[in-house]
């Protein structure tokens, strides 16, 4: 016989693990320590250039400005056990002084507390609107929120009927449209109303997601959230892949075969798919995915958010009584935070352009984005606003292995048809990440939540006698 040609390259066989994680945010990588930490061997395959996933810390004259997620509150307790173990510390965001509304009419009030300051009757509709919002939700299983009493008629309609059913204010159904806006960076024409009371029940009310003091927007990381990504990483020495987009799970039911982007190939007993639902549904699986996990993925679309970040030589509000805290029903920015770091002269605004305005706002020139967005901040707190030290964005629409944010929308109809496929296992393939939390979905603790569901079923998998080499 001939020669082989000597210039083709032998085939490169295939790496192996117990356990691959395709993701490294904050799921993935709690997934890969904690199964690491039990003696399973796990290998985490990235697709960025960096770990955090949503989160995302941007430096600026020496400090950090967080670009993506970093918000924490009462009740997120995984999150608080995690910063603490990693040596990070957390601080409340800043809100002494009084709050600002901008009305639809640009009219601008202060107020303190949590209620805005609007006309009796407004105020009365939408605190009347809100105790039956908790009413509601507190009846939602947030374990399998299809079993909820009523739940096909909760899942048929839109958050944006039970508003116009509900409330008989325009500025209370501006209000409600707005906070919707903000927790789930959607019009409520987008959102099923069994939904949203899923993720106020997993959040212990709806009060909790629209609050920053005993709320989820109470506290932040110093430092930014993505130093928890950062660290958990550095526990894992060799085994974070970054660059490493899975383009293809091959499955039977004993073991997996995933390749990457460079025809990379490794083997494992399970993988663990720990990236927003819309995104693992354009890997290639073999065999395809069973009908109802694949139909989903295909319905559960990213939110809409663009992050906004201006940075000032001091909190210059602060001096003027305000907290640097508005909420707007003008725009383009919805909701405002002062986000200034601990122990630094210099302040910083944050602001959040979400859902139809996110779309829009993505669609202007640069310039533009940040002219529309700095007017705003000067019709908020005054000329001085108008000339920030710097500003910064991110269109999390843009970010290609995220496709927006906070986290995926449910439209009518997916819990009840097909909400069951969302954590059920699909041989030795299990799914990860906040959207499949039962507790703080949307949120870096049920990020942490899912983690510890998936480490659970591998490890009840995986044989007794802890020899999980792969075969």
């Amino acid at each position: 016989m001939p020669n082989q040609p000597t210039d083709i390259p032998a085939p490169t066989p295939p790496r192996s693990a117990d356990v691959l994680v395709v993701g490294a945010g904050i799921a993935g990588l709690a997934c890969a320590r904690e199964l690491s930490r039990r003696g399973i061997h796990a290998i985490v395959l990235e697709a960025r250039d960096r770990v955090g996933g949503r989160l995302l810390n941007s430096e600026c004259d020496g400090d950090v400005i967080e670009l993506g997620g970093q918000f924490l509150g009462p009740g997120q307790d995984r999150v608080y056990a995690l910063a603490a173990e990693l040596g990070a510390t957390t601080c409340a965001t800043h809100r002494a002084g009084s709050n600002l509304i901008e009305t639809g009419r640009g009219g601008l009030r202060r107020y303190r507390g949590a209620v805005p300051r609007l006309a009796p009757h407004v105020l009365l509709d939408v605190s009347a609107a809100q105790r039956r919002f908790e009413r509601l939700a507190r009846t939602v299983d947030p374990e399998a929120p299809w079993r909820t009493p009523g739940a096909a008629e909760l899942d048929a309609a839109t958050v944006a009927t039970w508003i116009r059913r509900t409330l008989r204010t325009p500025d209370g159904r501006r209000l409600f449209t707005l906070a919707c806006e903000a927790v789930w960076s959607c019009q409520p024409s987008e959102l099923s109303l069994l939904h949203a009371l899923f993720y106020a029940r997993a959040a212990g009310s709806f009060d909790a997601l629209i609050s920053t003091e005993n709320g989820a927007q109470q506290d932040h990381v110093v430092g930014g959230a993505q130093m928890l990504a950062i660290r958990m990483a550095e526990q894992l020495p060799g085994q974070v892949h970054l660059g490493s987009p899975v383009r293809r799970i091959e499955h039977s039911d004993r073991s997996v075969r995933v390749t990457t982007a460079d025809e990379t190939v490794w083997r494992a007993r399970h993988v663990v798919v720990a990236v927003p639902p819309t995104l693992a549904g354009r890997i290639v699986y073999e065999p395809p995915l069973p009908p109802d996990r694949d139909a989903l993925t295909q319905r559960l679309p990213m939110g809409s958010v663009v992050k906004c970040v201006a940075v000032y030589s001091e909190p210059f509000w602060r001096r003027h009584g305000l907290s640097g805290q508005a909420t707007s029903l003008r725009g383009p920015l919805g909701v405002v935070y002062d986000s200034t770091p601990e122990h630094t002269g210099r302040g910083v605004l944050l602001g959040f352009v979400e859902g139809a305005a996110a779309r829009a706002h993505a669609r202007l020139t640069q310039e533009r984005r940040r002219a529309a967005v700095v007017a705003q901040l000067s019709r908020l707190f005054g000329d001085r606003a108008a000339e920030p030290r710097h500003y910064v964005e991110q269109d999390w629409t843009a970010e290609r292995w995220s496709r927006g944010g906070y986290a995926a929308l449910f439209p009518p109809g997916v819990w009840t048809h097909l909400g069951p496929a969302l954590r059920r296992p699909v041989g030795p393939i299990h799914w990860a990440g906040t959207e499949t939390a039962t507790r703080w979905c949307g949120y870096i603790d049920g990020a942490l939540c899912s983690a510890d569901r998936v480490v659970r079923e591998i490890t009840a998998r995986l044989t007794p006698d802890g020899d999980h080499a792969v075969v």
